[in-house]
């Protein structure tokens, strides 16, 4: 027996037809939302808790900076000076135990020029012993005001008080993995500063160092949550928190124990102290901090020597976004569902409207079949539509093919302009770089025309000079103490001869003279001879000279002729002194040297740079600007490169780079 096959109304197949691909597009947005914003709010809480730390920080440097305004302003105002000088010890308790009192200090204590303790403000009984080994007093007593943080040692604190011994004591728990008994911390960590005192006529005559005890100092932590959080909480418990570190131990925290009271003594976990203590990083992320998870910040504490003595530390409880992703997809939720509701109603409605144009769809066929665009139909149901799929399916094969062919033609064009186009920009960029390479050229013969010139005109007084340096070179014994300085000007004149012989080879285009040159050599001489012609008083100069770097073959007057200028350019650009750094080294992956002439000058414009190498351009206002561009072609003719990187106000670089053989 044949059963008929099912006949469904149009209506409710395109209704079916639109809501299943909506129900998957719902689907899809919804999982995708709530990864979007799961991932968002992650990274909105790892940027707020490096501003938190940003802002932790600011709190911890406003709490030294209140105490470095105190012992500064306290040195250099008042009877201080007065009294140190005087060593009148009642008067100094007098002038020094209200401030410490006033201002919050555990320390304040005086010491005269050469480090003896006058006074300590809290143990006035223990005084006279040497405090220059204390790196910030050994700095005050030579003028400076100094401020940062510290562990003073046990031993150390007991002679500040035995009571800030007390204060400072931190029992260290024990963890999972490291069950040892609890044990007193040793030494203690301070916000500490120095500055010196001074008489009227500016002489020291002391100095005046004084501290916050960070250990145990709820005061501060508890000021740097209330700033960072403004108390915010979440079901009672604070969201934020703060802790300051010595070492990897907790010595000032508001982070709970599970019993409430704060986690004092208890240590950092070892991956973080292995990046921020160990590698001076900061660490950003998620943690489990002694009974609950947070999202949590952490950066060293350095000491004055840069060496990390402890860690700030600022995190906010993770349940407090993880309640705000759930409230986020719950509303994500709710959304998709209102809109299926609607994309329901909207599906059913377009379905019925969809069932009644069959004749219009016929003449849509019809006019597809006549050339007009439209898109395959697929349909083979046995309804309506189904009668006109034959007559559809072939119109659009026609306009399916009619458009491929007209594609294929448009690619295949806009194929042939790519290549077209990038043909001529090449051609435009060498056009450009022969133009310019040209006008360099055309400079250069500039500057051998005027070499030629300059070179004739300076042969004559330079022959008068040697001759009568010879005349010196007879007149003065070998043994007399200025015959060395007669010698040094006769090979300094036929330098100079020298030179000018190769500025008129220059400007005749003679070849250079091939030898050996033995660069680090080469480089070594001309560092211990600039001195005089450019005063070096000012100038470190750093050599870095690459064993690996040997002889290279050229002119070894012309190259002496480059690195001189390029030496000289970089002692005047350091007019107020700075570091002069001059390597070689060989380049890597080529049969190259190359050597690096650095300075810390005053650096080039970033508009000044591609102008350096030409003819006559000089920023000096008795530069001739002809150094450069005669490097430029000595080392043209070796073979060779010369660049220029520059930042301005931080220094300049130059880059000579020579084949081992021309």
């Amino acid at each position: 027996m044949i059963f008929p096959k099912l006949r469904f109304p149009i209506k409710t197949k395109l209704t079916v037809a639109t809501l299943i691909p909506l129900a998957i597009a719902i689907a899809i947005c919804w999982m995708a939302g709530v990864f979007i914003l799961s991932a968002k709010v992650a990274t909105q809480a790892q940027e707020k808790v490096r501003y938190d730390l940003s802002v932790a920080r600011e709190a911890y440097l406003n709490e030294l900076s209140r105490i470095y305004d105190v012992v500064k302003l306290t040195a250099a105002f008042g009877r201080t000076a007065e009294t140190i000088a005087s060593g009148d010890r009642p008067a100094l308790v007098e002038a020094l135990a209200p401030v410490r009192t006033s201002e919050h200090l555990d320390i304040l204590a005086a010491v005269d020029a050469s480090g003896r303790v006058i006074l300590r403000t809290n143990n006035v009984l223990q005084y006279g012993d040497d405090k220059t080994r204390n790196q910030f007093v050994a700095r005050a007593l030579k003028g400076e005001v100094v401020s940062g943080t510290t562990i003073i040692p046990t031993a150390e604190l007991a002679l500040e008080g035995e009571g800030l011994v007390r204060l400072a004591e931190v029992a260290v728990s024990g963890t999972r993995k490291d069950p040892t008994p609890p044990s007193p911390l040793n030494g203690a960590m301070f916000l500490f500063v120095a500055a010196p005192v001074r008489d009227k006529a500016g002489n020291i005559l002391g100095a005046l160092y004084g501290g916050v005890l960070l250990n145990n100092n709820k005061k501060l932590v508890d000021k740097i949550k209330a700033i960072v959080y403004e108390g915010a909480k979440l079901h009672g418990r604070d969201v934020g928190n703060a802790t300051i570190f010595q070492n990897d131990v907790r010595i000032a925290t508001n982070v709970p124990n599970t019993d409430g009271s704060r986690a004092i003594g208890t240590k950092l976990s070892t991956p973080v102290y292995d990046k921020v203590l160990l590698r001076k990083e900061k660490s950003v992320g998620r943690a489990f901090v002694v009974n609950d998870w947070y999202l949590t910040a952490y950066e060293p504490i350095l000491s004055m020597q840069g060496v990390p003595i402890g860690a700030l530390y600022v995190g906010m409880l993770e349940s407090h976004y993880s309640a705000v992703k759930i409230d986020m997809a719950v509303l994500l939720s709710f959304v998709l569902l209102v809109s299926g509701l609607v994309g329901v109603s909207m599906a059913g409605f377009l379905g019925k409207k969809l069932a009644q144009p069959i004749k219009e769809l016929d003449m849509l066929a019809s006019r597809v079949a006549a050339g007009e665009r439209d898109v395959k139909s697929t349909i083979d149901s046995r309804d309506e539509i189904g009668d006109l799929a034959g007559r559809f399916n072939d119109m659009s094969r026609s306009l399916i093919e009619r458009e491929n062919s007209i594609i294929e033609l448009n690619r295949d064009l806009e194929q042939k302009v790519q290549l077209r186009t990038a043909e001529l920009e090449e051609k435009n960029r060498l056009l450009v770089q022969t133009r310019e390479e040209l006008l360099r050229v055309e400079k250069l013969a500039a500057i051998g025309e005027l070499a030629a010139g300059v070179a004739h005109e300076i042969n004559n007084p330079m022959a008068i000079i040697r001759g009568n340096t010879e005349l010196l070179q007879l007149a003065v014994p070998e043994d007399d103490p200025s015959r060395e300085e007669v010698d040094t000007i006769f090979q300094q004149v036929k330098r100079v001869e020298r030179i000018v012989s190769n500025l008129l080879k220059f400007a005749r285009r003679e070849q250079m003279e091939h030898g050996s040159v033995r660069l680090n050599e080469l480089l070594h001489e001309i560092v211990g001879q600039i001195g005089h012609q450019v005063s070096m008083e000012k100038i470190r100069v750093m050599e870095q000279y690459s064993e690996a770097v040997e002889v290279i073959e050229g002119d070894g007057d012309q190259l002496r002729q480059v690195f001189t200028n390029l030496v000289l350019n970089a002692v005047q650009a350091m007019p107020e002194g700075g570091v002069l750094t001059i390597k070689s080294a060989p380049v890597q992956h080529a049969d190259l040297y190359e050597v690096k002439v650095t300075d810390t000058g005053v650096g080039i414009e970033l508009e000044n740079l591609r102008q350096v190498f030409n003819p006559f351009y000089t920023t000096k206002s008795n530069g001739t600007g002809l150094g450069l561009s005669v490097s430029y072609g000595i080392i043209r003719e070796h073979g060779g490169c010369i660049d220029i990187d520059s930042v301005p106000g931080h220094g300049s670089t130059f880059r000579v780079v020579l084949p081992r053989e021309t």
